[in-house]
């Protein structure tokens, strides 16, 4: 299973999210430190109700604790962009 997979699977135990894409972006980090261990880094748009009134900060505390058990073997970093259905339209 790649890390993508791995990463999207891990964010659907926590979430339903109405969308989900996780963008594998390793290739454009090659050589840098960080990628010696192995973990890659990701793009994560996730849309779900359950980032109703919350802020940014919260959000990403939410998508890093579900993703946690990635870090570091799989994930290096990770960008996030998590919003609610209302605000994807």
């Amino acid at each position: 299973m790649s890390g993508a997979e791995q990463v999207k699977d891990a964010l659907k135990k926590t979430f339903s999210p109405t969308h989900l894409e996780v963008i594998d972006e390793s290739h454009l980090h090659a050589g840098h430190e960080g990628a010696k261990s192995g973990g890659g880094h990701y793009v994560v748009h996730i849309v779900d109700e359950a980032f109703v009134g919350k802020n940014r900060v919260q959000r990403h505390r939410m998508v890093n604790e579900a993703t946690q058990g990635l870090f570091p073997a799989v994930i290096h970093a990770l960008s996030i962009k998590a919003q609610t259905p209302d605000e994807s339209l």
